[in-house]
């Protein structure tokens, strides 16, 4: 049987066991999986891109689970009353190809994200980092904010989105938080003045330029988020030149992050490295670092393993069976069988000397020169 999680499964998950732990055990999860990179079976996803958006899948793998994401982006979405990113997930078993768990990865795309950036940041930010500010105030800025708040003790939050309308709903579900005060601020560069951090997570699929070399101050951290697809970055191509520049998935992030606007050999650092302690992080106090995050197949991975754990443990989710439960498992067109109650007065005849099982039956009625019978 193969669990299945809908996204009130996944909030009253995170209900049960808090934001703030939900977020600290998922990045726990995604640095595990990344301090392991040899052992998985890398790619960067597959996307099919059109005017509007992209669609992507996201496979990966290591001995023993295989796991996917199918996420969406579109930005107009929210004209017709749907979300810019939609995903849901598989969870796999490597020895015999069972699906173990399917989900929803909508939210839980907004929850890892988050916690990756917050994760990146505790290597490459300053460590007396304290303030932060966020450029694009949609679905993922709260998670945003919460992660850098409960994960680096970020206490201050500046705010900017050209849309006010986005501003006033963050400001209107964090207000409340213990610890943290919220800014908000006329333009990017009114935001980014004197913050420790900056995040950007803007959706439009286009070229933009919200960062410009001007606003980057030294001793800054960048966690650059939105800019996740060929066509789409955030950063001026001059903010990359005079940072140190770390990514997830290097082949992936020179087709879809803002490294997409630098020469081929432009340095950069994965952050599994960081994160195994091959390479340091920040190695100064005003040096410029920037995480190009795109997205990668990895932090999904370690996403559907904490959500198939947490669902278990809590009896979260229905079991479906996606899987056929066969007498015999060679036997594939035998569970046609099922079909023959539906096939009603129609009459069939076997050949000459073929006994007629319910098998026979069906082949017999789907060959025959007739219309299609609905079952």
């Amino acid at each position: 049987m193969t669990r299945m999680l809908l996204t009130a499964d996944v909030a009253r998950l995170i209900r049960h066991d808090g934001l703030a732990a939900s977020l600290r055990t998922l990045a726990g999860h995604i640095a595990e999986d990344y301090r392991r990179w040899h052992e998985f079976d890398k790619s960067a996803r597959v996307a099919n891109h059109s005017a509007d958006g992209v669609i992507e899948l996201m496979p990966i793998s290591d001995a023993s689970l295989y796991g996917f994401k199918y996420v969406n982006g579109h930005p107009k979405n929210h004209r017709v009353g749907l979300p810019t990113v939609m995903a849901f997930g598989v969870l796999a078993d490597v020895a015999t190809g069972v699906p173990t768990l399917l989900t929803e990865l909508t939210l839980s795309t907004a929850l890892r994200t988050a916690a990756t950036s917050a994760l990146a940041a505790q290597h490459l930010a300053r460590p007396d980092a304290r303030s932060m500010a966020l450029i694009g105030n949609g679905a993922q800025g709260e998670f945003q904010a919460l992660a850098f708040h409960h994960l680096l003790g970020i206490a201050e939050i500046r705010l900017f989105d050209i849309d006010p309308a986005a501003t006033d709903k963050l400001v209107r579900h964090l207000s409340g938080i213990d610890g943290l005060t919220l800014i908000r601020c006329a333009s990017t560069a009114e935001a980014v003045r004197g913050a420790d951090i900056v995040t950007t997570v803007t959706a439009d699929k286009r070229n933009a330029t919200i960062l410009t070399p001007e606003m980057v101050e030294p001793g800054m951290h960048i966690n650059g988020v939105g800019g996740d697809c060929p066509g789409k970055t955030e950063l001026h191509r001059g903010v990359l030149e005079r940072a140190s520049v770390f990514v997830e998935y290097e082949p992936q992030s020179r087709i879809e992050g803002d490294l997409q606007q630098m020469p081929a050999d432009f340095p950069v650092t994965e952050l599994w490295r960081v994160l195994r302690g091959e390479i340091a992080g920040r190695r100064r106090e005003d040096e410029v670092t920037v995480f190009d995050s795109v997205g990668f197949a990895l932090e999904d991975f370690a996403t559907l393993r904490w959500l198939g754990e947490r669902a278990l443990a809590l009896g979260l989710g229905r079991e479906l069976p996606l899987v056929p439960d066969m007498a015999d498992p060679k036997d594939l067109f035998g569970e046609l069988g099922t079909m023959a109650p539906s096939l009603g007065d129609v009459p069939v005849a076997a050949a000459p000397g073929v006994p007629m099982t319910p098998a026979t039956a069906v082949a017999t009625a789907l060959s025959a020169d007739r219309e299609p019978i609905a079952v």
